[in-house]
């Protein structure tokens, strides 16, 4: 979405992670790396994509340019069955948004140098639309009777340190991870002590386990969208990075039972 925003009508950008996939499990097909090898760019976030590295690995010598938007933004972590990985969910953080945009923006420019002009002029709407997403977020969230957000998986962190939110995650950064029973015990206590009132679930994976929990303890639940993928049925009724946001302000503002 970035990218698209940014390059306009000099680019033609081309998804790697099919329309409302799971990007952390995806693996690219011969097709798609032929793809990549025959373009001038390729976009990662960093951390989020399993074949990030080993693509890049085959890109050296070639001259195509890899960007890594999130290079420098990934500060937090988590340790999963041993193994402490890096969080890549910065972009639900519109003000780390707004980075990974210049890094992509500094990436176009130096692709395609004669029209780095036009990429700059796009950076300033797309910051403008960014900074409107992190103004409401700050106003909509300001005055909230709750802070603890249960989600389905540990998506949220930097939009929660961003806002002054909790999160508590069923599972970890992986959203198709089965949780133990001792994972589900916890959470279901967490939110009976907590007066948790809303379980949050995703669009791209089951919302089975976020149902369980509100059912053990009397909850609703809601849509927070972690916006990894958006189903082609959902962008042509007009959905996009900038309205997901702020359909998930809106349940947020809900669940924590917030006044504006």
């Amino acid at each position: 979405f970035f990218t698209t925003q940014l390059g306009g009508d000099k680019v033609d950008v081309t998804n790697i992670t099919p329309s409302g996939a799971e990007p952390h499990d995806f693996e690219p097909t011969t097709q798609d790396i032929a793809k990549i090898e025959g373009g001038n760019l390729l976009i990662l976030n960093g951390s989020v994509e399993a074949w990030g590295q080993k693509v890049t690995d085959l890109l050296k010598g070639s001259t195509v340019q890899v960007v890594t938007a999130g290079q420098g933004l990934l500060t937090r972590s988590l340790t999963e069955n041993g193994e402490t990985m890096s969080d890549p969910h910065v972009w639900l953080d519109p003000v780390l948004a707004k980075q990974e945009a210049h890094a992509i923006e500094q990436g176009l420019a130096a692709a395609d140098p004669a029209n780095a002009d036009y990429y700059a002029q796009n950076e300033r709407i797309l910051d403008q639309k960014l900074d409107k997403i992190d103004a409401d977020y700050q106003a909509g969230l300001k005055t909230c009777v709750r802070k603890n957000i249960i989600t389905s998986h540990a998506a949220f962190a930097y939009l929660a340190e961003r806002y002054g939110l909790n999160q508590v995650a069923i599972d970890g950064l992986s959203p198709d991870a089965e949780p133990s029973a001792k994972q589900l015990a916890d959470v279901a206590t967490f939110a009976k002590s907590h007066g948790v009132t809303y379980i949050f679930f995703e669009s791209l994976v089951s919302p089975k386990l976020s149902q369980t929990i509100a059912t053990e303890v009397g909850a609703k639940t809601l849509v927070l969208d972690p916006l990894e993928g958006i189903s082609d049925a959902d962008q042509a009724a007009g959905k996009n990075f900038l309205t997901v946001m702020e359909d998930n302000l809106k349940n947020l503002q809900t669940a924590l039972q917030c006044t504006t």
